[in-house]
Order: structure tokens, then sequence, then C-alpha cells
């Protein structure tokens, strides 16, 4: 489960790139309760989602000729440069290096060994999310990839990732963990090949933030009234939720799930 206190290799960051923020922040606030706190001229109009006072995620603009809208997940890390150095010797590529952000922190963005793009927060002022884990907000991240292997081994060397195979009728699944911990209640995310699921193969290799939802059916009903499109109807997973997946109405993916009870 995702931690506040954001160990090294954590997701601590999440944000929408879109051609048009206003109509995101309707479909978000409108879908999860989202506001808009927009960002002034010193962040270049990046702007902030917060839910009852606490942030949520980033989002930024992006004009269609300069990248598809999709969210992106950042990792924390104590050293962004270190961490750059690091991808490129696991074979990743650097999509822009690391830079200051103010005083909020240091960033990155890089691609990993099989072409997924993600992000790396090194924390200033700004220390990550303000609410995780809770209806609206991130609660797991996915990465579907060509090479589960190769991308589970690519981590390992970024991030010292441990992974584990969760075993479910008809296959397994691979579960991430931060470096270090034996715990597997600790898992935040999963890794998933990109065969196997047609409506996320369509992007190439990517990550997938998921959302807590009070009613994953609710939801759904609610993505197509706002414009979205549902790109796997509601399902239960036994002992994990009952989940289902979207493109916002910009064609950005994003997934949702109910947790199941805990035991």
């Amino acid at each position: 489960m995702l931690d506040p206190a954001f160990v090294t290799g954590a997701p601590n960051w999440i944000d929408l790139g879109t051609p048009d923020i206003e109509a995101a922040t309707t479909f978000y606030g409108g879908l999860l309760g989202w506001e808009l706190v927009p960002g002034g001229p010193e962040t270049g109009g990046y702007g902030m989602y917060q839910l009852r006072g606490k942030t949520v995620a980033g989002v930024m603009t992006v004009p269609e000729d300069q990248g598809r809208p999709a969210w992106s997940v950042y990792f924390q890390t104590p050293d962004a440069d270190a961490t750059a150095r690091t991808v490129e010797q696991a074979g990743g590529t650097a999509a822009f290096p690391p830079m200051d952000v103010l005083d909020y922190g240091r960033m990155g963005g890089f691609t990993d060994s099989t072409g997924a793009y993600f992000g790396v927060w090194q924390p200033g002022t700004n220390t990550g999310l303000g609410m995780i884990m809770e209806p609206g907000a991130l609660i797991w991240a996915e990465l579907y990839t060509p090479d589960v292997p190769a991308a589970a081994a690519f981590f390992h060397t970024v991030f010292g990732w441990r992974t584990d195979d969760m075993l479910y009728p008809g296959g397994s699944y691979t579960m991430i963990r931060p470096g270090g911990s034996d715990d597997a209640d600790s898992s935040f995310g999963g890794i998933v090949p990109l065969d196997e699921v047609p409506s996320q193969a369509e992007a190439g290799p990517h990550w997938l933030p998921y959302f807590a939802v009070d009613d994953t059916d609710a939801t759904v009903a609610g993505v197509e009234r706002l414009g979205g499109r549902v790109t796997m109807a509601a399902t239960d997973v036994p002992e994990v939720g009952r989940i289902a997946t979207f493109a916002d109405p910009a064609g950005a993916a994003f997934a949702v799930i109910k947790p199941a009870p805990m035991e």
C-alpha cells in the first residue's frame, strides 16, 4: 500500500498533461470532486488539483502537437541527478534532465528500458501528494510493458524495487514494493504484460494511475455522463476490489478501484 512517508522509489506525485485544463477540470471535478488551484506565471501555468484542501495531482497544458494527453507517475528520489545517471546505466533514456522547480523540488523525466515514460521527484518544500489511499486520490500504479522481466530488472537497478508474483486462476500478477521492505503489504503497484490488455496496448508502454472510489459502478456512469470513455467495464477482482479503466475526454488513461474490505 502507498505510504505517505514516500520512501525512495515509491510514487509521490502524479500529473496530467492535457490540451485543455478547463475541460479536464470540468471532467475530474464532476467525477472525483477535484478543485483546480491555478498556477501562476512563475510555474508556467502548472496547476494543482485539490480535494478537501489537499493536493491529489498536478495538471499542465500540453498542446496536441507536442504530445498526447496522458497521466504521468513520479517516484521519490533523494537525488534526481544520481537517479538520472542510474537510468542511463540501466538502459533508459532522459526525456528531460533533472531541473529545479523553484524551491518546490527537483524533477526529471525518463523512459525505462522498455519504452514507458516516468518521472522522479526530489522533494523540496513540496514533499509530495497531500492525499493518497482515500476516495478521489491515488491508491495504485500499474506499468504496462512489453517485457515484464526487463522492466522489473530496470527498476530494481534504478530504485531497488522488489517484485512478487501474486497467483490467480489462469496466471499471475507482478507486484512491486520498495527496496528493503519484506512486507508484501507495502506493495504500491504492479507490472502487466502489454499484450494482455488490448485497451491499454493501444497506448504502448505506459504507467496507469488508479484512484480510489466509493462506488465503481457509479464512477463508470459518471465517466460516460461527463464525456469520457470506458475502456474496461467494472470488474470484480477477488480479494482486491472492483476496478474499471477509462480514457478522459481528451484521451488520457486512468483507472479506479473500490478496494475489497480488509479482513
